[in-house]
């Protein structure tokens, strides 16, 4: 077996992580989290806090950021012999395509993960309220499952009556009243509702920091990504260039590509709000081929090695160890300066994952 070169085996990314690290609560203000700058070229790193972000950008910076809310798509139900179901919503509100049933029914075929003490059979009719249930058709891996869910009137209203948001596997806690203003952004909009995971490098942000963003010179735009669970799936292959990356649906908007467009061409630089737009804007020129209005399908894996055709900089939190996240951030910072920055970051008490520290790679 032929040896597989460093920054493309997975064990290379993998850091020891103490279980007290994991933010299992958000700081007591957006903006009170740390921030940690990680200059590319040198790889130097330097410890200081969120709310003086605007300090740190680099000059003339485009700011792009993913608008997409998280629902709440986890609701629980009961199949027919009583027995408890817990069902997660995985496919996209806005790729849900319905069809009208008998008595006001609709119905689509999605997909999702089923959880019971005893896996539930195909056609069971699964009963989570007077107005929302499911047929199990296909079960596939991890947990997954192909139905056909049913319900009457607005689903996303459905859904936000009874479901509750879906934290993500590592907070071992119950949602709460504060999740739901928490795990999302403070510039998600109402019309992108459909993300099962937040994108976290962007609960940050307040409105006196993008204000003063925007005083110091910069630009904002956004993008959407609707994050699905595939985004906490490990990578399981030693060589990571055999992974299969999970396929997200995204929105690059007229007005957002123009603005690419403007800042490249002026030499200033562009820098992504999280992995997910670093995704959608490097997803979209695969694609396209160009920087253009985007509507679609991306499966793009970002590894070392990768040419970043359209973003510079990157603002994220820090990410599982051996994660498609982390190998994302090395493509564009180095594998050997990103690691030494997580170890940098442990010792000085980062906190880690969703609800924790950022960094940004400038």
């Amino acid at each position: 077996m032929s040896k597989i070169p460093a920054q493309y085996d997975l064990k290379n990314y993998h850091f020891d992580l103490p279980e007290d690290r994991i933010a299992q609560q958000p700081a007591q203000r957006r903006d009170a989290s740390k921030l940690m700058v990680l200059d590319k070229d040198t790889g130097r790193c330097t410890a200081a806090d969120f709310k003086d972000l605007p300090d740190y950008l680099p000059e003339g910076a485009l700011l792009v950021a993913n608008n997409s809310r998280v629902i709440p798509a986890r609701v629980f139900g009961t199949k027919p012999t009583g027995g408890k179901v817990e069902f997660l919503l995985l496919t996209p509100l806005p790729r849900i395509i319905s069809a009208q049933g008998a008595s006001g029914w609709k119905k689509a075929r999605v997909q999702g993960l089923l959880r019971a003490s005893k896996s539930p059979k195909p056609r069971d009719l699964i009963t989570f309220s007077e107005d929302f249930r499911l047929i199990p058709k296909e079960r596939g891996d991890f947990g997954k499952w192909v139905v056909e869910i049913e319900w009457r009137g607005d689903l996303e209203a459905v859904l936000g009556r009874i479901g509750c948001l879906p934290l993500p596997p590592y907070i071992t806690r119950p949602s709460d009243e504060n999740d739901a203003e928490r795990y999302q952004t403070v510039y998600c909009r109402d019309d992108k509702a459909g993300s099962m995971a937040a994108p976290t490098a962007g609960l940050h942000f307040t409105p006196d920091v993008r204000e003063r963003i925007k005083d110091a010179g910069h630009e904002w735009a956004e993008v959407t990504l609707y994050v699905g669970y595939g985004t906490f799936s490990p990578v399981r292959e030693r060589d990571i260039r055999n992974h299969v990356m999970h396929s997200e649906y995204i929105e690059v908007p007229a007005e957002t590509a123009e603005a690419v467009r403007r800042a490249k061409a002026e030499g200033r630089p562009v820098l992504a709000v999280g992995t997910t737009s670093a995704r959608t804007l490097e997803g979209m020129y695969r694609e396209a081929g160009d920087i253009t209005e985007f509507k679609g399908e991306t499966d793009i894996f970002i590894t070392p090695g990768y040419e970043f055709n359209v973003v510079d900089c990157m603002l994220t939190n820090f990410h599982l160890p051996e994660s498609s996240l982390i190998i994302m951030v090395s493509a564009l910072a180095g594998r050997e300066p990103v690691m030494d920055a997580y170890k940098d970051a442990l010792k000085h008490g980062f906190r880690f994952f969703s609800y924790g520290d950022a960094m940004l790679i400038r």
